[in-house]
């Protein structure tokens, strides 16, 4: 009886911190935030949790103990489910866990991390409330060794601005107390002792991200149209439902990249065909009939997944990786190909194909994809009635035959990562040779240019989904290419477009035909500088 009262305490005592926590998230971060914390109160009432923790003491355990060893069983499940986003939320149930077991051990209200001047946190974890404690003055990004980029701490820093990489398996070791690193959250890299050439870029594009959070409104109605009228449609680069929502707030005209890999990394076996199509329908609905292009799983290079065959290869990037992996495992890839059918149905679904080189592959995939179709039509299943396909250039090859790859799809989409690397035979993440990572090399530019002009001759559009199209440096450049979208992370959507909204076409199309004839990447930052400025 005693610890039972004890317990009752606890839980009322936590019902009231998490009150307070919630009406604190939804005046800094707004009500999907606060939603976070909802789910939290919610669980302290939940009538399974509750009987568990019952039987515990009734068993003669203690309140501390029972609450230990019940969250811990339920939290070790949800870390074994299929689903990424309940896997996750394990985070939620250690949070409350703690919560209660601070309040029973008389520890008293939480104690948050204050830094003695802005820094970096590195840790192994950090749960919703640790995040929505934190200043994003106090904290200049964050790196944890579990998680992920749909956890609620995630959700979260994104909100308040913070740059996160979430699930750095081996950070804690890599990193020691003091050192210099660089954290990219746009692309979830970690790099230690960098070198001050690759420090200065990463310092100037941080300049530039603030600079673009700060003195520009957010106008989610008002289209990215250029001074002399060239409309040019802004998309975002997403992870997962929240990012969606996310999305829409700031006006994006639709997803130009739904990474799906993340699916395929955890546990060790493939999601299954109905895990997958609740990921893409929860994505889909969202969006209210915007079009949405879902990336079929990226894999391989530095991306590994368990249960596939896996060898050592010398140079993994250039090796089985993309839409080769899938192609050699048709059964797991037209799994894939019929979720996606099936959440075709629920909004305007597009479908991409990474890692193309020859045109052959496009036409195995296609293939595929039909089959996948026909499969589901004959169990008498919803699928959509149609869906436009498209590939990402990526692969050099790839932009020296957009003109016989074109008549093949809907679309292409530049996957500027990779294009640059392997165009400049440059490992970005490789501190030695980072310096020569150009994204605007004239050799880029070209098969860049190249590339539209062959889709825009066979009546096709061209987006670009990589780290160029959110940065208001290239943007001038890309518009005078001719892209028609230009995808990124959502919350660059409000910068890009106040820069096309305050610059003429024909400005950018002259700056870009220069550029075309540039000999170095110094050249060309000159001239689109020149234009970019008038913009801002």
């Amino acid at each position: 009886m005693v610890e039972q009262e004890a317990l009752a305490r606890a839980i009322a005592a936590g019902r009231q911190e998490l009150e307070g926590i919630r009406a604190d998230a939804a005046k800094r971060m707004g009500p999907k935030e606060a939603a976070i914390f909802e789910a939290q109160l919610l669980m302290l009432d939940d009538p399974v949790l509750k009987e568990g923790l019952t039987e515990a003491i009734q068993s003669g355990k203690a309140a501390d103990e029972a609450v230990r060893e019940v969250t811990a069983r339920l939290t070790a499940t949800l870390r074994n489910v299929e689903d990424q986003y309940l896997r996750e939320r394990a985070a939620d149930v250690e949070d409350v866990a703690r919560r209660l077991l601070r309040h029973l051990r008389g520890m008293g209200e939480e104690r948050h991390l204050r830094l003695p001047e802005p820094r970096i946190v590195v840790t192994y974890d950090l749960t919703p409330s640790d995040m929505a404690a934190l200043d994003p003055k106090d904290v200049l990004g964050v790196a944890t060794e579990v998680g992920g980029p749909t956890s609620h701490a995630a959700i979260l820093a994104r909100s308040l601005g913070i740059p996160a990489v979430m699930g750095a398996e081996g950070l804690l070791a890599a990193v020691g107390e003091g050192e210099t690193m660089v954290l990219d959250g746009d692309t979830g890299m970690v790099l230690v002792n960098v070198a001050a050439e690759v420090l200065r870029d990463y310092d100037r594009r941080a300049r530039q991200t603030r600079a673009a959070r700060e003195d520009v409104p957010v106008q989610p109605r008002l289209r990215a149209r250029t001074t002399d009228g060239r409309r040019v449609k802004l998309a975002a680069n997403i992870a997962g439902p929240q990012e969606a929502k996310a999305a829409l707030a700031v006006g994006a005209d639709g997803v130009g990249l739904y990474r799906t890999e993340f699916l395929f990394m955890q546990g060790d076996q493939a999601p299954s065909e109905q895990v997958q199509y609740e990921a893409y329908r929860t994505v889909l609905e969202p969006m209210q009939g915007r079009p949405v292009i879902i990336r079929t799983a990226d894999i391989g290079g530095d991306k590994k997944i368990p249960y596939l065959p896996t060898s050592v290869e010398a140079n993994p990037f250039l090796g089985w990786r993309g839409l080769r992996v899938w192609l050699d495992q048709p059964d797991l890839f037209k799994v894939q190909l019929r979720a996606l059918w099936r959440a075709g149905s629920h909004g305007n679904l597009l479908i991409m194909f990474p890692m193309v080189s020859v045109r052959e592959e496009v036409r195995r995939a296609k293939a595929l994809l039909d089959e996948a179709r026909l499969e589901l039509l004959a169990e008498r299943q919803t699928v959509a009635s149609a869906v436009k396909v498209g590939v990402m250039i990526e692969v050099p090859s790839a932009a020296l035959i957009a003109e016989e790859l074109a008549p093949e799809v809907d679309f292409f989409s530049i996957g500027s990562n990779d294009l640059i690397q392997y165009t400049l035979a440059v490992d970005r993440v490789n501190q030695k040779v980072a310096g020569l990572y150009q994204p605007l090399h004239p050799a880029v530019l070209r098969l860049i240019h190249a590339t539209v002009i062959a889709a825009h001759r066979h009546g096709k559009w061209v987006g670009i989904c990589g780290e160029m199209a959110g940065s208001i440096e290239y943007v001038p450049i890309l518009l005078g290419l001719g892209l028609d979208e230009l995808s990124m992370n959502p919350g660059s959507v409000p910068r890009v477009k106040h820069l096309i909204r305050n610059v003429s076409y024909s400005e950018c199309r002259a700056a870009a035909d220069e550029a075309l004839k540039a000999g170095s990447a110094e050249e060309v930052r000159a001239l689109a500088e020149a234009v970019g400025r008038k913009g801002l």
